[in-house]
């Protein structure tokens, strides 16, 4: 089921999750239909508190959006940064319509466990690296965007406060 993806600057982006206590039926399919709902908005990461779940849940597939072929589920993932620092652009279904430039680690040690309740061990590097990064952050209220420097933030939230007034007026 496709779910719906909260976007900023909705509240509940901004909530720190839950861990998971017990993989049940629920989360489950809350990871299925995730990633349904990452391919349908053309992303390669979701985390649940962009589906307005609070719970540290993330659901990554590079090879997306176009093949679909490497779907993964990681249930309460920590993450240790051992690589070096580089610049990438990102951008989030959370935050629609926006790119920018962020400095992230290369190189990550993940920690986490898959749906079967089995532990996971893994060092990701350059795109799978930021990803997990990136979505990472969203279990702990953080944006992209809240990343950014002061001035850049300031030039995207004069940007949206442009574009809520006029869909305001509409």
């Amino acid at each position: 089921m496709i779910l719906e993806v909260l976007t900023h600057p909705d509240p509940l982006l901004k909530q720190k999750s839950e861990a998971i206590t017990e993989i049940t039926p629920e989360i489950r399919t809350l990871a299925a239909d995730m990633i349904e709902t990452m391919y349908k908005q053309q992303g390669i990461g979701l985390a649940a508190p962009q589906v307005g779940k609070q719970i540290r849940l993330i659901v990554i597939d590079l090879s997306g959006p176009e093949l679909k072929e490497e779907p993964q589920v990681f249930v309460n993932p920590t993450l240790e940064l051992i690589g070096e620092k580089q610049k990438a652009e990102e951008g989030c279904l959370s935050v629609p319509d926006y790119r920018n430039t962020l400095v992230r680690h290369d190189k990550v040690l993940l920690k986490a466990t898959d749906l079967d309740n089995n532990k996971i061990e893994l060092e990701a590097s350059d795109l799978f690296a930021i990803c997990l990064q990136h979505e990472c952050d969203h279990l702990d209220g953080i944006l992209f965007i809240d990343r950014m420097s002061r001035l850049k933030r300031s030039l995207y939230d004069a940007r949206l406060k442009k574009q809520l007034k006029a869909e305001k007026q509409q």
